[in-house]
């Protein structure tokens, strides 16, 4: 894997994330070199879900008060229900990731983590895909919704499911080590 030496990825989430959604992307950018954050609404420990099993608990690194899209090379948004869902209720949750595409730098959201761009309004006029039970919610917003295991829109990186990860993790280190990406417009 390309090496992300000196880059920070910050992983936003909160309680009810799907666990290996975390977990593996996280592995990925520490085996590239990367320094991997778990950004939280809270300092409180957060609950993993294995599907609708709970998972392990993690420690989070950051409160979402105390960090901006300035502190980070890249942001990764894991799924899960629950855990988007109470994100994009976020005020300061929701700016974060907002201002990571206004700094043109790389995002990766997989399963149900697009609704947190979708509360952010960052998908109209993207391709992007997610867990097909949040599609009309992309359309609605926007955006172009593709059934496929991994899609790139100018460093957007996003994947349906964890069946997707090893595709994903890999797509995410190659767009955080490439950085910004300016987006055309026509």
């Amino acid at each position: 894997m390309e090496k992300l030496s000196g880059k920070r990825v910050a992983f936003l989430v909160t309680n009810g994330f799907e666990q290996v959604e975390l977990t593996e992307p996280l592995n990925a950018v520490k085996e590239a070199g990367g320094t991997a954050e778990i950004v939280s609404l809270s300092k409180d420990d957060i609950q993993g879900m294995n599907h609708d099993e709970k998972g392990d608990t993690f420690a989070v690194d950051r409160v979402i008060d105390d960090v901006s899209a300035d502190d980070y090379h890249g942001l990764v948004l894991p799924g899960g229900v629950q855990n988007p869902d109470t994100l994009r209720t976020d005020a300061k949750a929701v700016q974060f990731v907002r201002d990571f595409f206004s700094q043109h730098k790389p995002v990766a959201a997989i399963c149900h983590g697009p609704w947190l761009l979708v509360e952010a309004d960052v998908v109209k006029d993207r391709q992007l895909t997610s867990f097909p039970s949040i599609k009309t919610d992309i359309l609605n917003a926007g955006g172009n919704w593709l059934d496929d295991e991994v899609v790139v829109d100018n460093g957007l990186t996003t994947s349906r499911n964890p069946d997707d990860l090893p595709a994903f993790c890999k797509k995410v280190v190659e767009e955080l080590r490439e950085g910004k990406h300016e987006r055309q417009t026509t």
